[in-house]
């Protein structure tokens, strides 16, 4: 067997913590790797670090930030309820859904509310005659801008990142627990 960091070595030894094949040169005193060796000396050198004034603090994840545990047919579900609101819908019934799921469908359902909304607001206000003229000119871009927002929010969702929807956005995070 060649050792894990030098092709065409024999190995002597594997590594302590992770059972890499070693050869004598890559062996250290305490019977670990370089890769493992380097790791514990960054792990002591961060848990040692003192924290600087005006250092900017490290922004932990959300509470509502998915995580890859949620099974893929209810995330799939979730970001096909961007493009397809009733799917949303379906899936705010499913009793085993974590918080950030939840989240997403009732985000999704006001991003396509706001969006009919705002579309039947511009179909009103183009048959006003000389101010509907603006309106009129902005109605055929909804739908595009429609469809590519609800697919980019959709893979978003469903790859557990955090979509952050203007105004829903907002309103969700003031009356949905963080928890």
């Amino acid at each position: 067997m060649d050792c894990y960091f030098h092709s065409n070595v024999p190995s002597i030894a594997r590594c302590n913590d992770c059972a890499k094949p070693l050869c004598a040169t890559c062996r250290g005193e305490t019977g670990t790797c370089p890769s493992c060796l380097l790791a514990q000396r960054i792990d002591a050198a961060s848990a040692s670090r003192e924290r600087l004034p005006g250092q900017v603090p490290v922004r932990q994840r959300p509470a509502h930030v998915a995580t890859m545990d949620e099974p893929v047919e209810s995330r799939a579900l979730v970001a096909l309820g961007y493009p397809i609101w009733p799917l949303a819908l379906i899936s705010l019934f499913d009793r085993k859904q974590s918080m950030y799921l939840r989240r997403q469908s009732l985000q999704a359902l006001g991003f396509n509310l706001g969006m009919f909304g705002l579309f039947g607001l511009f179909s009103l206000i183009s048959m006003i005659p000389f101010l509907g003229l603006s309106a009129a000119i902005a109605l055929p871009f909804f739908v595009p801008i429609f469809l590519v927002c609800s697919v980019v929010y959709g893979f978003k969702a469903f790859h557990g990142d955090d979509v952050r929807i203007p105004i829903i956005s907002d309103w969700l995070d003031e009356r949905l627990p963080q928890s």
